[in-house]
């Protein structure tokens, strides 16, 4: 499995150099929205939404991912997919775990917290 970024959008609502709220909860979005057959793997177009509340910023990544494998395998996800079923797990990882890794160079930019939960500091 292969997963593509094609777009990235991230805007800060706060003006830099102004506090930021002391607490803020961040939400992963992801929708895979649709499933297009290409020779012998399946496109997967996917949009990913990362919100903060209160409402500091907000980073929005469009790809898609390649799945290639056995013919039964992808057409169970495809036979998922039109059935509006939950898509397997080890999509969902694969389009989380690099979207993550972009958003999270993006929040640096910006100076907003990283959308990955960061380890406790003793």
């Amino acid at each position: 499995m292969k997963v593509n970024v094609q777009y990235i959008s991230a805007e800060r609502f706060l003006e830099h150099g102004k506090p930021g709220p002391g607490q803020v909860h961040i939400s992963t979005n992801v929708n895979v929205i649709g499933v297009e057959e290409k020779g012998e793997s399946l496109i997967v177009p996917f949009v990913v939404t990362i919100g903060y509340t209160p409402s500091v910023a907000q980073i929005n990544i469009k790809g898609q991912a390649v799945i290639s494998g056995p013919s039964d395998e992808l057409q169970k996800v495809r036979d998922d997919y039109r059935s509006k079923r939950t898509p397997p797990p080890a999509l969902l990882h694969a389009i989380t775990s690099t979207t993550l890794v972009e958003a999270t160079v993006v929040s640096r930019t910006l100076h907003i917290p990283p959308p990955i939960p960061l380890p406790p500091v003793p």
